[in-house]
């Protein structure tokens, strides 16, 4: 990759980014205006017209951050966008309030429907465009990690790099033992300083133990001294990926983990009401797709239409999981996991595994309580008893509901777990769900499935 500029014109993209905000404010004022009657609308007046722009002013200020960031995922951009609106009609209503114009509730109701769907659009295309502008080598921001023992220097890095779309440049890795894979690798600590002040360096991660006091404070001192901004790297456990909050004690700085989101009542209510509605959805006209899928299985092979296997479920209860049978009746199904070419599995069950159209019984485990839409994918008894020996924190992908689908399959660990650090991979991304839900990142994850089912998936076996 060639790098052209610096992260020097972050501040220019924010403020141009800011202003086509208000671009779509207003277009989409414009365009409720002329769906509506003008000539016996309110809402087409200079003061509500003001109104609504004062009111973005205010949720601009207040909820700044989304054109700061590099690293915004779209259920992230997509949760901040339902901010941003309803922060906006509590502030524009309340100014309406003190304006004598009736405006009808279809008006606002149009309007703002309008303004979310072309925001959302603008939001998602513009951050797309500016990974794709970074990824060609511009904006980006030329940085330094100092690692310690504990590998969190080299997770950040590999975190940074393998997109280029978060525009960082990692010019620099420093740290007492060298690592021979490291490219960027420029010597020891003792080494830093020189290489600061030689070089224009935009941030510094620090990812040395805490223990490290006198190394700690210098880097800090070097950062100042530099006009670098830096970030220190706590040294948790890699499956530890859950949010944390800051505050102080006087001059003692506190961290907190936020609690799990999926502990708190109305979300977990909140999903458990969207898994109903989705499964009886799908069971109501369940009878077109099942039906000949069903025939299918029976001519396929004798035996029943539906396989049932017991799975560890929520907080390790087991439970019977349903999928369409793919296999020819035998005796290893509950402990031997499915292979490319098993000799198990029929013609019409290979299909079914391709598109996984196997799993859609599984929404009569959801309606029943036993799994959810999302969540992590429920593994055979005998598989959670070995792997929870051999895995750290395995058994944290048991504090939600399985899954029909997850986030570790949409990332492309499904299929057979032959080897040790397939399953470490599934449950990294497992345990990264069960502490990062929010309700548009199962509907990202539902869309992906779909997709990736109709592009069809190699690891589908």
């Amino acid at each position: 990759m060639t790098l052209k500029s610096k992260g020097r014109y972050g501040q220019f993209i924010r403020w141009i980014f800011i202003a086509i905000d208000f671009i779509v404010l207003n277009a989409s004022y414009i365009t409720t205006c002329l769906l509506t009657d003008a000539d016996h609308q309110p809402f087409l007046v200079k003061q509500v017209w003001l109104m609504l722009n004062l009111s973005f002013l205010v949720v601009v200020y207040v909820l700044s951050t989304l054109h700061d960031k590099r690293v915004v995922y779209i259920d992230r951009v997509l949760l901040l966008l339902v901010k941003y609106v309803l922060l906006h009609g509590v502030i524009f209503l309340m100014l309406l309030s003190f304006v004598d114009k009736d405006i009808s509730w279809k008006t606002i109701v149009l309007f703002y429907g309008i303004f979310a769907l072309s925001l959302a659009v603008w939001w998602i295309v513009s951050r797309k465009l500016l990974k794709w502008y970074r990824s060609k080598g511009y904006n980006y921001k030329q940085i330094v990690i100092v690692g310690g023992s504990s590998g969190a220097g080299v997770r950040l890095m590999d975190e940074l790099e393998k997109d280029l779309g978060y525009g960082y440049h990692v010019v620099g890795y420093f740290g007492d033992a060298k690592d021979e894979n490291i490219e960027c690798y420029r010597g020891g600590i003792s080494e830093l300083e020189n290489f600061l002040s030689t070089n224009t360096i935009d941030e510094l991660y620090c990812a040395v133990p805490e223990n490290e006091r006198q190394e700690l404070q210098h880097m800090i001192e070097l950062a100042e001294r530099n006009a670098i901004d830096f970030y220190y790297v706590p040294q948790f456990s890699k499956y530890i990926s859950r949010r944390f909050e800051v505050e102080t004690f006087g001059t003692v700085p506190v961290m907190s983990i936020r609690p799990h989101p999926l502990n708190n009542p109305f979300n977990k209510a909140a999903k458990r009401a969207f898994d109903l509605l989705v499964s009886s959805i799908v069971l109501l006209f369940s009878p077109i797709v099942f039906l000949p899928i069903a025939i299918g299985v029976k001519l396929s092979s004798p035996g029943p239409v539906f396989f049932r296997q017991e799975r560890t479920g929520y907080r390790g209860k087991s439970f019977h999981c349903l999928k369409f049978r793919s296999m020819r009746i035998n005796d290893e199904s509950d402990s031997q996991q499915a292979t490319k070419d098993d000799p198990r599995k029929t013609k019409f069950g290979n299909f079914l595994r391709k598109t996984s159209l196997d799993e859609l019984p599984q929404f009569i485990n959801v309606f029943k309580g036993d799994m959810s839409i999302v969540g992590p994918r429920p593994h055979m008894v005998q598989q959670t008893k070995e792997y929870n020996e051999l895995i750290d924190k395995y058994m944290l992908r048991h504090t939600i509901k399985p899954g029909i689908t997850g986030w570790a399959q949409v990332n492309g660990f499904r299929g057979p777990t032959d080897e040790l650090w397939k399953m470490e991979k599934r449950v990294e991304f497992d345990v990264w769900y069960a502490e990062n839900w929010n309700f548009m990142l199962d509907i990202k994850i539902m869309f992906l499935t779909v997709f990736n089912a109709i592009r069809g998936e190699k690891n589908a076996l």
